[in-house]
């Protein structure tokens, strides 16, 4: 039985970016290519970058065979692999786990590329791709004759070439999976059973709208969108200072220990719905972009729950005791994301507000002993003055006294990674330690203050009735 195979697209949809300037860098300094740029070389690089192939521009990809005639065909080889390890670093951060998904479902995973072929087949083999799809230049006793060896693998050549390969190897085209950024790729996309629009130029996006293909952006999580390489947290990141929220002040440190880049889990304790703003300020303070793992009822929301998902967010249903929670948020943390979630999971109801001993769930710890990413703790404090838990939105009108909302940030919790109980526990003693003292004193809360930690229409007494 015929099978359904994977083919990536390089640059733009696979790297985040063009190839070109890298592999440029690798073959001047094998001594190959011309020191010197070609005339507006950086300029069609950076318009590559921001629009996608061009008609000029690969008229030049297919004029290189005849620049490259006399090339030494192993020094090129060679400079393919000196280009790979800077090659990996432009690796979209979604792009493996996607690749992984393939592989686990059985799948080839091939690279399809106009890219000639002796410069990107050590990238591939370093991604553990299945083969290579790419433009071969022809060789006689170990040099470049100045031509192809077969098609120019793009637009139609490309889907010639795919097709070949296809045949060869007992590989079904409608059962196979195609991403790629350009219009030009439009043959091949329309060829296989599942294609998709990966970060798609303008063309290709409106052609994809047209068609319904998915369209994917593999350097932000599943669901995110993007238009002219901005998401919606980007515009969010805007709103994220304080004199934007006159009802509220905002004392925060410890930002510099939030780590800069790469996987991070950041967990703070929950008093109010406000608290995904204060943990924003905080993060973005710290100069991460923060994807929250929210209950489903956010999610399922009319008009707040595609807003969420667009923002990154990663949907809890704590009832169904699914693992896709913490499996999109391990792929989320292998894209080198920070994702933010409460160990606590709800806020406390009446007089369980107001006990100084706070109850966690295991998620975070299971989080971080199946990625090993650093655990961040951020103690909150202050945010139900802004947002009690009886109101159902926040006390947007007192801007003359607003109350203060401390956030504090921790260094990264020792953790033994082999009891999610223990691990817990670590945690939050780490979040309850960069709370104020008057938090880890017991005292019997006022009826007022019962009333304001109950949810309205509920007995403080008996919240959970």
């Amino acid at each position: 039985m015929a099978k359904g195979a994977a083919f990536f697209d390089l640059d733009r949809t696979l790297l985040k970016g063009a190839s070109g300037p890298l592999i440029t860098e690798a073959l001047r300094s094998a001594g190959i290519a011309p020191q010197r740029s070609l005339p507006g070389q950086g300029l069609l690089y950076k318009v590559y970058d921001l629009i996608g192939e061009t008609l000029p521009s690969m008229a030049l990809a297919r004029a290189a065979a005849v620049v490259a005639k006399g090339w030494s065909a192993d020094a090129v080889r060679q400079a393919g692999k000196a280009a790979a390890e800077n090659l990996e670093e432009l690796v979209a951060p979604y792009a493996r786990p996607l690749i992984e998904e393939h592989r686990a479902a059985g799948r080839p995973v091939v690279l399809a590329t106009t890219t000639p072929h002796d410069l990107v087949a050590p990238l591939a083999e370093r991604l553990a791709f299945d083969d290579v799809i790419a433009t071969r230049y022809a060789e006689d006793a170990g040099l470049y004759t100045g031509k192809l060896e077969g098609e120019f693998v793009w637009a139609t050549g490309k889907l010639s070439a795919v097709k070949r390969w296809a045949a060869s190897n007992g590989v079904d085209m409608k059962q196979s999976y195609a991403y790629s950024d350009s219009i030009y790729d439009t043959p091949l996309l329309a060829a296989v059973g599942h294609p998709y629009a990966v970060n798609p130029d303008a063309r290709l996006l409106a052609l994809a709208l047209l068609r319904r293909w998915p369209v994917l952006n593999l350097d932000v999580p599943p669901g995110v969108p993007k238009l002219l390489g901005f998401e919606p947290f980007d515009i969010v990141r805007l709103t994220t200072r304080p004199e934007l929220f006159p009802y509220a002040r905002f004392d925060i440190d410890g930002t510099d220990l939030i780590p800069k880049s790469g996987p991070a889990i950041l967990v703070a304790n929950h008093r109010s719905y406000f608290d995904t703003v204060a943990v924003g300020m905080t993060v973005v303070r710290g100069g991460r972009a923060p994807r929250f793992l929210g209950k489903k009822e956010v999610f399922d929301a009319p008009v707040v729950g595609p807003l969420a998902t667009a923002l990154g967010g990663i949907r809890v249903d704590r009832g169904s005791g699914s693992q896709e929670p913490l499996r999109a948020a391990a792929c989320a943390l292998e894209g080198g994301e920070a994702v933010a979630l409460m160990p606590q999971g709800t806020i406390p109801r009446g007089r369980k507000f107001f006990d100084p001993k706070l109850e966690g769930r295991t998620g975070a710890a299971r989080l971080a002993a199946m990625t090993k990413a650093p655990v961040i703790p951020i103690g909150l404090w202050g945010t139900e003055h802004v947002w009690p838990r009886s109101a159902r939105l926040p006390n947007v009108t007192n801007i003359g006294n607003p109350p203060v909302v401390r956030t504090r940030v921790g260094p990264p919790v020792a953790l033994t990674y082999d009891d999610p109980k223990a691990d817990t526990e670590r945690i939050i003693e780490a979040i309850v330690a960069l709370l104020p003292p008057e938090a880890r004193e017991r005292r019997q809360p006022t009826p007022e203050e019962l009333v304001l930690a109950t949810p309205a229409g509920r007995d403080p007494e008996n919240p959970d009735g």
